[in-house]
């Protein structure tokens, strides 16, 4: 149950779609804090935290780009993607720098050492697949979950 419309509400006043687990929001909070946190083993061996993770995914995919540009992909305001970008500079990781055509613009470009951590982090999706790989849940039906979930991404975002 998502919710309720007026004449129901009227006529049913438990107010069910108050119970935690009538909530869609919920489950999206619940299994992001536990996949966050089944990450974490693995990135502390790279020395980061699961937010610079998600910038360094989307430098390795497309190295050189603008602090704005990282902050779409990552559906993200610029004034949360600065301070990641800052620490993952002072670590060695990536280099600042104005553009030379607009100097409002930064653009960000991963050092040797942020492209080394690529051979690092290799592996980390198909570790989590495979913890998260169960009898309840199997890898295909995780990728389905996957696919699913970029579609929710996508209506909300277009609004």
């Amino acid at each position: 149950m998502f919710a309720l419309s007026n004449d129901e509400k009227d006529s049913n006043m438990t107010y069910d779609q108050l119970k935690l687990d009538n909530q869609l929001c919920f489950p999206f909070y619940a299994v992001s804090r536990l996949i966050t946190r089944a990450y974490q083993p693995y990135l502390d061996e790279l020395g980061i935290t699961y937010p610079q993770y998600l910038v360094l995914l989307v430098l390795w995919e497309t190295n050189g780009i603008t602090v704005s540009e990282i902050s779409q992909r990552l559906i993200l305001n610029t004034n949360t993607i600065t301070p990641l970008l800052k620490r993952l500079e002072v670590l060695g990781i990536l280099n600042r720098q104005r553009a030379t055509d607009d100097e409002r613009k930064v653009i960000i470009s991963l050092t040797e050492k942020g492209q080394a951590m690529k051979n690092d982090a290799a592996d980390i999706p198909f570790k989590l697949t495979n913890e998260l790989n169960s009898e309840l849940l199997n890898a295909e039906e995780l990728i389905d979950l996957r696919d699913k979930l970029q579609l929710i991404i996508q209506s909300i975002t277009q609004k």
